[in-house]
């Protein structure tokens, strides 16, 4: 979804998916991933979420935003993430703040924001 439909061409492997402390996340629809998620340790006590991804025929049903309230369930340690700044209202209908500027990465605005 990100490389192709947002038409940012970036190497997606970044080596983390395999460390032993990465967990996936996803939720299946009509047989298929619907949605997705990962999360890494981001130093200490953090957690960083991200590739928050719903397939285009599940999107509108509320997956993302259960998968994310599931990721925010696995440890106590608070979460960051950077939120595509168009969907930080919805990041902060789910308890995420903003904690910095707004930067931009492959052509599109991102915010990053924390839940404690």
């Amino acid at each position: 979804m990100f490389v192709v439909e947002q038409r940012c061409p970036y190497l997606d492997l970044d080596g983390r998916d395999l460390e032993p402390a990465t967990r996936h996340c996803w939720i299946l629809h009509a047989g298929v991933i619907g949605a997705y998620l990962r999360i890494v340790p981001d130093g200490g006590e953090l957690r960083r979420i991200g590739r928050v991804v719903t397939a285009p025929s599940a999107r509108g049903q509320g997956l993302a935003a259960r998968l994310v309230r599931h990721a925010l369930t696995l440890t106590a340690r608070p979460a960051l993430l950077d939120a595509q700044s168009n969907l930080v209202g919805w990041y902060a209908a789910l308890g995420f703040e903003p904690v910095g500027p707004e930067f931009v990465e492959d052509g599109i605005p991102h915010t990053p924001m924390r839940h404690p």
